[in-house]
Formats: structure tokens, C-alpha cells, sequence
């Protein structure tokens, strides 16, 4: 098992360190100033400097890097391309048109789009010219478990017909999302995992009702995470993204190297946190000497290297079995990396707020934002309750026979 980056990832790495360092760092603070200046309308339009992001990116070949069969990439590979990206999780990842959930989305529609789905959809998403959203949470139900969700999706002719009501649909309430990926039922009286179905909605389709974006600890998001209402949506039946009652299988396989992409960003945020860490309790003084010379401190610094080296493998190794074995194959360790890698983010930034003082909780430093959003990937794609049971489950059965 072969983890370490390959020389090709090297070579991507190389030329992304520089975007990073050119271009990304020096371009948060225009970014936060751009969307401050754009006001409440504005709130959800994506800052010019970003724009400018992703037309450099393209030049410098960083673009798409997420979907093997245009990058080359495999997922152990992309799983580097994606910690650095994580160091500036807000502007990077969409720079390079790898940002959530458009990347899921595009690769549902790459492996089960028809020729006439990809023409419409794939390849404007490909290009960077529209944005997406999955809406596939529920706030009526218990969204922790799936087989919950209450969205109808009738079939009446040549149209399908969707009632229901969504939340946390993430991407939703930028002016350039122009589709949802819309997970709902099919035929509630078919087996438990055959009643659900996947089916694309223009966000423009008369029905459809974005109600509000939802902030995370006050954070709200440039592209939002959309309350969204379906009252009698009617859509071709051509917009079947698959076959009917194939949702769940769907589902998971948008999860799998999803997973990997939150996981490595989220380490990328950990050492961004830890680098943070490290400068700020070097550069104050307290009690006769440097912050850092605290026995505590360096405690925290420790456990931090630590832990994130930890995760960073668990995570390899998972992108790794992806390569070797598929998702289904690496299914237990891609719940526990779900679990693990947020947990390190967390308790990572959450030293570094500490080592800052107030200046953590403010938005002077990218702290505590970067914690609101390693705070939600505890919940995020199925919460790490249900990622724990699912471990556990697997390591039982070893034992019962």
C-alpha cells in the first residue's frame, strides 16, 4: 500500500502551492471586502475576485482536477489536491471548480446522465457557467435515516409531479445554481431501498420556492444552504437521473469519493488552524517568555501534529481502497474517515482559537468560521452518529459467528 503522492500529484501540488500562495491567500481578504460591499442583496452573488480565481486557475491548468476521467487523477491523488485546497476552503476548492456539491453532482451525472442530461447540464457545470444543489435533507423527518425522506415524485403521463419540502440544500441560493439534484420517493410501496429516486430540477421550474438560507452559527454562506418548497413541480420524465427506485444506490455512490474531498479539505483546515497556532503563541509574550514555551501550549501543539497525521492516513488509505476496491469495498472506512477527519478539524481549531484569545472568536483570523464549518460536518451527510453505528456494526459481525 503505497501512499505517498505520486510524481504526477507532486507536479499538480507544485503549480497549486503557487496558485495558493499567488493568487487564493492574497485574494480572502478582497473576497470578505467584496461581499461586504455587495450588501444583503448581494449576499448570495459570487464576489467578482472569484471569478477572477477560476479564470486563472484554468490557465494554469487546475481545473476539474476532482473527476479522474478528465484529470487523470485517482482518488488517492486527488486526495493531496484536495487538503490544499481545504487551507482556504471558501474561495480554493470553487476556484478550481471542485467546490461541493457541484463536484457530487457532476459525477452522478458523468456516470448515470443520459447523453441528453450531460449535454444540458455536465457540461455547463464542467465549464464553470452554472452551479447546482442536492436537496436531499428533510426538516419534517429524521433525515439521519433515509429511508425517512417524504418527497413525492409521482409519475402523471410524460411528467413526473414533486411535492415535498427540503433544507440544508447547499448551493441553492446562488443566482447561478440553475439545477437540483432532488432525492424523493417513487413508490412508497416498493422494498425499503427501491423507493426512492433521483430526479433533476431547473430551478427555474414553476413550483419551486427557495424560502430562505440557512446560516451556520451565523455564518451565512455566499452560495447559501436553501429552505426549499416543491408544490406540484412538474418535470419531463426524461429528467430521471437513472432508473426509477435506484436513489439509494445513487446516493452512495455521490458519497464515496465526496467523502474523501470533506475529509482531506478538512485536515487542510487543520493545518491551516495548527500553522496559525504555532505563529500566533511564538509571536506574543506572556508571564517572561513566548506563549509557546508554555508547557500546556506545546501540549496542544503536539496533540495536534498528532492527530492530524493520524487522520491524514486513515484517510489515504481510505482513497486508496476506493482505487483498489470501489466504494462498496471501502464502505467502513469511508464512514469512520466521515467521522474522524471533522473531529480532528475541530478539536485542531478549536486549540488555535484558544491560543488566540479573542482575536479567535473574531473574524479577524479565519478561526472561527473554519470551526463553524468542521462543527457542521459533524451533521452534514448523515450525521457521525450513523457513521459510528455503521463501524460498529461491521467490526460485531466479525465476532458473531
Amino acid at each position: 500500500m503505497d501512499l505517498g503522492p505520486s510524481a504526477r500529484v507532486r507536479e499538480v501540488l507544485a503549480d497549486l502551492q503557487s496558485f495558493m500562495d499567488e493568487a487564493v491567500y492574497p485574494a480572502e481578504a478582497v473576497y470578505a471586502q467584496q461581499r461586504a460591499d455587495a450588501g444583503p442583496e448581494g449576499t448570495h452573488v459570487l464576489p467578482q475576485v472569484v471569478e477572477d480565481l477560476k479564470k486563472e486557475a484554468r490557465s494554469r491548468g487546475l481545473w476539474n482536477l476532482f473527476l479522474p476521467d478528465l484529470s487523470g487523477l485517482s482518488n488517492l491523488e486527488y486526495a493531496y489536491v484536495a487538503e490544499l485546497t481545504g487551507r482556504s476552503p471558501y474561495i480554493a476548492p470553487e476556484a478550481l471548480n471542485c467546490a461541493a456539491p457541484d463536484t457530487g453532482n457532476m459525477e452522478l451525472l458523468h456516470m448515470f446522465g443520459t447523453d441528453a442530461q450531460k449535454q444540458q447540464w455536465l457540461e455547463p457545470l464542467l465549464d464553470g457557467r452554472i452551479r447546482s444543489g442536492f436537496s436531499m435533507t428533510e426538516p419534517d423527518v429524521a433525515s439521519s435515516d433515509a429511508r425517512n425522506i417524504a418527497t413525492s415524485i409521482t409519475r402523471d403521463g410524460d411528467e413526473y409531479v414533486i411535492n415535498g419540502r427540503k433544507w440544508w440544500t447547499t448551493g441553492a441560493a446562488d443566482p447561478n445554481c440553475k439545477l437540483l439534484i432532488l432525492m424523493g420517493k417513487t413508490d412508497p410501496e416498493a422494498e425499503t431501498y427501491r423507493q426512492q429516486s433521483m430526479i433533476l430540477v431547473p430551478v427555474d421550474t414553476p413550483g419551486v420556492t427557495i424560502v430562505r438560507s440557512l446560516p451556520i452559527f451565523g455564518y451565512v454562506d455566499q452560495h447559501g444552504h436553501a429552505e426549499i418548497t416543491f408544490d406540484d413541480v412538474r418535470v419531463p420524465i426524461g429528467n430521471l437521473l437513472g432508473a426509477e427506485g435506484s436513489g439509494f444506490a445513487i446516493a452512495q455512490a455521490r458519497l464515496g469519493p465526496g467523502r474523501i474531498h470533506h475529509a482531506m479539505r478538512a485536515i487542510g483546515m487543520a493545518e491551516r488552524g495548527l500553522e496559525l497556532m504555532v505563529k500566533r503563541t511564538m509571536g506574543r509574550e506572556a508571564f517572561g517568555g513566548p506563549i509557546s514555551d508554555q508547557g500546556v501550549v506545546r501540549t496542544w501543539i503536539a496533540e495536534s501534529r498528532m492527530e492530524i497525521e493520524q487522520a491524514r492516513l486513515l484517510v489515504l488509505k481510505t482513497a486508496w481502497l476506493i482505487d483498489q476496491v470501489g466504494v462498496k469495498g471501502a464502505a467502513t472506512e469511508i464512514a469512520a474517515i466521515k467521522v474522524v477527519a471533522p473531529r480532528v478539524a475541530r478539536s485542531v481549531l478549536d486549540r488555535a482559537i484558544q491560543c488566540h484569545g479573542g482575536g479567535g472568536v473574531t473574524d479577524d483570523f479565519p478561526i472561527a468560521r473554519m470551526w463553524a464549518t468542521g462543527r457542521i460536518l459533524g451533521i452534514a451527510d448523515g450525521p457521525d452518529e450513523v457513521h459510528i453505528r455503521s463501524v460498529a456494526r461491521v467490526e460485531l459481525k466479525k465476532h458473531r459467528a
